[in-house]
């Protein structure tokens, strides 16, 4: 008579292997640098909704009529520490399952959020519906703690938890980030871009001024510590709240009605479109030069230190007259460009969910035709949690993960007498140039340039 437990075997042998379940994409392989792990920390997720009177609706190309004007209301996403919420009995049951029963069962967190949401689809399609796994739980209690704010700002047309791989991993290592959504109208009708410009870095400027204000001891967040990232058109945003002065000859000073006139260099509402309290700012594949927002004046203006990340085969918002142009302009901000060699636009987004993998439109929102993804974001997050690290949080150590010895990450050397564990992080320094945080053989395909201010603020 066979034994129960071979019995149990036997017809687990006869079921069709399960899918392994999604990771979230805040968490990372076992090639990702060393500083691209979550933190320690437990993460919680809420929504506000906040609203900013009268304001004016900017008319289609082409149309004719009065102004419109009415509130425009703002989802947030905000991601922040809370308090870890031990998983239940049936929870690790469940963990020790998918295991295979080969490690010890260990008390874990509660299962995390999924995600929902939506992207234009290529038409006459309707929009395409996904979800994306997470760590957070949604309305956590907050840990006890202050910590900075960081405002994110999606794509145009994008979802703000389509950059989960980065919200909820800063959430982790005690920032409180809140994303905006933003509302655009669908990529698909060009007719209303104009909104786009105009709106993006009036609502960054909106929404850190109403969480630096009396939101900010409900949401645990040092006002006085602030930093913006943003996402192909959240790039533009981002770095004309952090500081560029758009152009009264470009795309803003030319939006119907004169509507952006105030916002422009000179303008009465110039100060209408900055944040306070600014210790960084973050733009990748930064949008705004085919729409002419910025001359060279006005990027001299920009003085927050600065990081800007792009592929090199950007064919979207193009990388020569786009990232490294503005790093070359933005001479008087301490800041960095790192560069994805043969990427194109698509590094700001988590991996592709399963749901958008069956049509190449939809693929395309996330994913790279050259990089694997979840190499990308892996990589992105190691050197934003530096910088943000240093810049933010005051921790000079930092300092080494950025300031490498090599531009060309393949430059770097690492001699097989010194190599001890294959997975062993580089220490950047000595006869180990490899870029420090990075494993022997994984620093390939990058640069990083740096560059000092020209004049110190």
């Amino acid at each position: 008579m066979r034994s129960a437990a071979a019995l149990g075997f036997a017809a687990l042998l006869a079921l069709p292997s399960l899918p392994r379940a999604a990771e979230p994409p805040s968490r990372f392989g076992v090639d990702a640098p060393e500083l691209a792990p979550p933190g320690s920390l437990a993460v919680g997720v809420k929504t506000l909704r906040l609203v900013q009177p009268d304001q004016p609706l900017v008319p289609a190309a082409g149309a004719a009529g009065p102004i419109e004007r009415r509130d425009r209301v703002l989802q947030v996403d905000v991601w922040y520490p809370a308090v870890a919420e031990k998983a239940g009995r049936s929870q690790r049951s469940r963990a020790r399952f998918a295991n295979g029963g080969i490690t010890a069962a260990r008390d874990a967190t509660a299962p995390g959020i999924v995600y929902e949401a939506s992207l234009p689809s290529e038409p006459p399609a309707p929009p395409a519906h996904f979800t994306i796994p997470g760590i957070a739980r949604r309305d956590a209690p907050a840990l006890a703690g202050v910590y900075p704010l960081i405002i994110v700002s999606h794509g145009y047309s994008n979802a703000t938890v389509a950059m989960s791989w980065l919200t909820e991993n800063l959430a982790s290592k005690g920032y409180v980030v809140a994303a905006i959504r933003h509302e655009d109208p669908p990529i698909t009708d060009r007719s209303q871009f104009s909104s786009v410009l105009l709106r993006r870095p009036l609502d960054i400027a909106f929404v850190s001024g109403e969480l630096q204000g009396p939101l900010a001891a409900q949401l645990h967040l040092d006002a006085q510590r602030t930093a913006l990232v943003g996402y192909s058109m959240g790039g533009y945003g981002v770095l004309t709240a952090g500081g560029a002065e758009l152009d009264p000859e470009g795309g803003v000073g030319k939006i119907p009605g004169g509507l952006g006139l105030p916002y422009v260099r000179g303008g009465a509402g110039q100060d209408q479109v900055r944040v306070r309290n600014l210790r960084a700012v973050v733009a990748l594949a930064p949008a705004g030069a085919a729409s002419h927002a910025w001359d060279a004046q006005g990027l001299r203006a920009l003085r927050a230190p600065l990081l800007l990340i792009a592929g090199d085969e950007d064919r979207t918002v193009d990388y020569r007259s786009g990232a490294l142009a503005l790093f070359e302009q933005a001479v008087n901000a301490p800041r960095y460009l790192l560069t994805f060699k043969h990427a194109g636009h698509a590094i700001g987004l988590d991996p592709v969910p399963e749901a958008m993998r069956g049509k190449l439109w939809d693929l395309d929102w996330f994913e790279d035709p050259v990089w694997r993804k979840e190499r990308i974001t892996a990589i992105e997050v190691h050197f934003i949690t530096a910088f943000l690290d240093r810049q933010v949080k005051g921790e000079e150590s930092r300092a080494a993960y950025l300031e490498v010895a090599a531009e060309d990450s393949d430059a770097g050397q690492w001699p097989a007498a010194r190599v001890a564990g294959y997975a062993d992080f580089s220490p950047g320094n000595g006869e180990i140039s490899v870029w420090k945080g990075f494993q022997r053989n994984h620093a390939a395909g990058l640069s990083l340039r740096h560059a000092a201010p020209a004049s110190i603020p």
